[in-house]
């Protein structure tokens, strides 16, 4: 028997060798696995970022998004708003203005991202969006009766206006039409706040929807960024009245004018000369009425005049 090997260990030998590629699969499967894994943790990520640092509801935003690979368009989804981004060079980003309603309720909102890639691929991703309660203030006023409870006779006008400015306000551009960040349209004090929760003549109504700075009759008023005149006609509550197109919805609106500088359709630039300022429609003495809206919603004015979007488009 010397010299030859028992059955039992021929077989352990045989199944010693029947067992190696199958080891050999395992091991190579498990290499290519963690290499994989190693590779898609070194991929490029979506990176987002927002002004202010704190939303709350009322508050204009500004995104920025860093795509992981480049793109031909970007678009997104937000609380069933549309958002279209510009391309920033400098940067190497997308940006875009959107805005968050007075009425949003606080909570954790969904920003869905759709990117084509420049051989028309299709890349999403999805980030939260954090909105807080915004705290304002209460004020009280007193206006001329006729401005508190309309007139029988004056009611027809309004409702027309009305439909005027629902008019008016749905053409805005496809495209955005302003450069840069937004500049005051005055250089004077600002004397009411947004949000603030007006009493007008002891009964308290809604919330104050813009920005009123201190402006004698015939302070010079400018155009807060560059786009298309949509209104300049005078109107019962607003008074001497201008608004400006900024495109995808952005809109601003300067009321209680003296003195128009510009008609309806005029293309304007940042910081041109539009109006003076007055007292008119529903005011209870002269001063600037700055308004803000996006895709339908009034926003802080205040906060879009310190959003600083990148230089270039």
């Amino acid at each position: 028997m010397d010299g030859v090997a028992s059955p039992s260990a021929c077989g352990r030998r045989q199944r010693a060798r029947a067992a190696t590629p199958s080891l050999l699969r395992r091991l190579f499967a498990l290499t290519f696995l963690l290499a994989s894994a190693l590779s898609i943790a070194q991929q490029p990520a979506w990176k987002l970022a927002y002004q202010p640092a704190q939303l709350v509801n009322g508050s204009p935003v500004l995104f920025r998004v860093t795509a992981p690979q480049r793109l031909r368009t970007l678009q997104a989804t937000w609380m069933e708003h549309q958002i279209s981004f510009r391309e920033g060079k400098a940067c190497k980003c997308w940006y875009a203005i959107a805005g968050i309603d007075l009425g949003v309720k606080p909570g954790k909102y969904p920003l869905e991202l759709n990117g084509t890639t420049g051989t028309g691929g299709k890349i999403q991703s999805s980030r939260t969006v954090t909105i807080t309660p915004g705290h304002y203030p209460k004020t009280s006023i007193s206006l001329p009766p006729q401005f508190v409870e309309p007139p029988k006779e004056t009611l027809q006008r309004i409702e027309q206006e009305q439909e005027v400015k629902k008019e008016r306000f749905a053409e805005t551009s496809a495209e955005a039409l302003w450069q840069g960040g937004f500049e005051a349209p005055t250089a004077t004090a600002v004397s009411g706040v947004f949000g603030s929760a007006r009493v007008v003549n002891g009964t308290q109504r809604n919330q104050h929807k813009g920005l009123d700075f201190h402006a004698a009759t015939g302070t010079p008023v400018h155009a807060t960024n560059g786009g298309k005149v949509l209104l300049a006609r005078s109107l019962y509550y607003e008074g001497n009245c201008v608004a400006i197109d900024h495109g995808q919805g952005l809109i601003t609106i300067y009321m209680h004018l003296s003195e128009f500088k510009v008609k309806e359709g005029d293309q304007v630039n940042k910081g041109q000369l539009i109006a003076l300022s007055g007292g008119t429609g529903r005011a209870n003495g002269p001063h600037l009425h700055f308004a803000v809206r996006w895709q339908g919603a009034y926003l802080d004015p205040s906060k879009l005049l310190k959003l600083a979007p990148p230089a270039n488009p």
